[in-house]
């Protein structure tokens, strides 16, 4: 590892489609490091689903050694199965991570989407189109599961770098509250 670089792993949990990816953070610029998607469409057994999502997750964390895990969070649905499918996705990845003691963050859909694309209504194709912009991706991951775990982890090293020029705040209300030389009126 070189001084100074830190590594973020994104996760968009799913129990058919899980994607994750990583970040390098070196000089205050990311770059990709890998990018994958699980895709556990075909498994019919549920608990099988999450062994390898663990196992999986584990696999990338201790070959990579990732220093902060920022996940998506749960945002509410219609389909209370489907939630509750989501829900396990998430917390077995979440487990991976406390295995290993990574700390965690999670973020809403809607802010990945700000940080990303300044639009919290963005479609997913809009987001990987300002993920490959942002990154200078030249050959884009197949799946859209992938590129959601990369703005994950990029919405993740914004968020990080907003706390620490701002001192720690953790929204621009808070930003303008704690610097108020620094925002212009």
């Amino acid at each position: 590892m070189i001084k100074g670089e830190r590594i973020i792993m994104g996760i968009d949990p799913g129990t058919n489609y899980l994607g994750y990816g990583l970040l390098r953070v070196v000089d205050n610029k990311p770059e990709v490091i890998l990018s994958g998607a699980l895709n556990l469409s075909k498994m019919s057994d549920s608990y099988l689903k999450l062994r390898t999502i663990f196992k999986r997750t584990l696999q990338v964390i201790d070959k990579y050694h990732p220093d902060e895990l920022a996940i998506e969070s749960q945002f509410f649905g219609k389909n209370v199965q489907s939630m509750l499918k989501l829900g396990r996705a998430q917390g077995v990845a979440i487990a991976a991570a406390l295995q290993r003691d990574i700390p965690i963050s999670e973020y809403a859909p809607k802010k990945i989407k700000i940080a990303v694309t300044g639009n919290g209504e963005a479609s997913k194709e809009q987001v990987a189109l300002m993920l490959q912009k942002q990154l200078k991706i030249e050959k884009m991951p197949s799946s859209l599961d992938e590129t959601d775990a990369l703005a994950i982890a990029l919405c993740h090293f914004y968020q990080s770098k907003l706390q620490i020029k701002g001192g720690g705040a953790k929204s621009w209300k808070e930003f303008a509250e704690k610097n108020p030389a620094r925002v212009k009126k």
